[in-house]
């Protein structure tokens, strides 16, 4: 008896220990790849590569909940329909790369909304190393050297701001929730507003937006009202945006006579669903992204596919 009363309050005491977990860094790695859909389409948005670095500080007050700082050094890569169109009447959309660093935080308040502001500073052209990394992806795959990128976008500066919005619609429930998503960039690189739904459909209950990996808002350190929960769940996040100036696309403002340009088209309607879990301290997540047109060219199809993974690890 004695042994059963004993071994019944370890086992409290572990699963107790266990919910009061608290982890407030997190390390996490992006790859974004039409690959992850598709075998054999290499295209547009091709390769984006993200390493990123967040921790929580302790802000606790009437309205904020939680406050969390991030530090980013991100990649992304543009190509035509295919990785190798050597003849430049063929660029159906612009080779270009961009290479960043960026900065930025959250905030989360009591009444279940989040702010974000980031900002990016870089470059885009030869000097984002966009053909090399290009060919680097290739060489593991197996697959041919780029041909086309001597027509990249030459090279400028990129300084880039970031904010987003989020508000709920519903109050959640244990295994749904319905919010709204607001996101605009002004810079040389992007400018554009976009407004959407941000929805999750648990396999577990949900957790709030303020302790959610949905939100990369899961870190806490013991001043923290929350403890790092598992969380497993479905996301749908649909979002209608207003192009005003892709640099990738109609070349820099701050360079002159660049290969290969279009015209932008200005809306652009993107969904993006996905799957997050988390195990312990790592956290994963697996999504599609389909987006319309982007710019004027008769040869690009009306939409497009890729796919993302991301990988986080906790820690304090």
């Amino acid at each position: 008896m004695k042994k059963t009363i004993l071994s019944t309050l370890l086992l409290m005491v572990g699963l107790t220990a266990y919910t009061q977990i608290k982890y407030g860094s997190v390390f996490s790695i992006t790859n974004d790849n039409d690959l992850y859909i598709s075998i054999t389409q290499d295209r547009y948005y091709t390769n984006g590569v993200f390493l990123n670095y967040s921790f929580t500080v302790d802000s606790v007050s009437n309205k904020l909940l939680k406050k969390i700082y991030s530090f980013e050094l991100g990649q992304k890569l543009y190509s035509p329909f295919r990785a190798n169109v050597g003849d430049i009447s063929e660029h159906d959309r612009p080779f270009a790369g961009y290479l960043y660093v960026g900065a930025g935080f959250k905030k989360f308040y009591k009444n279940s909304s989040y702010f974000r502001l980031s900002g990016e500073i870089g470059v885009i052209g030869p000097s984002a190393l966009g053909e090399q990394s290009m060919n680097f992806v290739h060489s593991i795959y197996g697959f041919d050297s780029a041909d086309g990128w001597k027509y990249q976008m030459k090279d400028a500066f990129a300084l880039n701001f970031g904010v987003d919005f989020v508000q709920p619609i519903t109050k959640r429930l244990n295994y749904f929730d319905l919010n709204w998503k607001n996101s605009a960039n002004l810079g040389t690189v992007f400018t554009d507003i976009s407004t959407g739904i941000f929805s999750r459909i648990g396999t577990r209950k949900l957790q709030s937006i303020a302790n959610s990996v949905g939100f990369g808002s899961n870190l806490n350190n013991k001043k923290s009202i929350f403890n790092n929960e598992v969380e497993s769940f479905f996301y749908f996040n649909p979002m209608l945006r207003f192009a005003i100036y892709d640099a990738t696309i109609q070349g820099s403002f701050l360079t002159k006579n660049n290969a290969v340009t279009y015209k932008l088209r200005p809306l652009v309607l993107t969904t993006e669903f996905g799957f997050w879990f988390t195990a312990n301290r790592f956290n994963f997540k697996y999504m599609i992204v389909h987006h319309t047109k982007k710019l004027e060219s008769e040869k690009v199809p009306g939409g497009n596919l890729y796919g993302g993974i991301q990988i986080n690890y906790l820690f304090n």
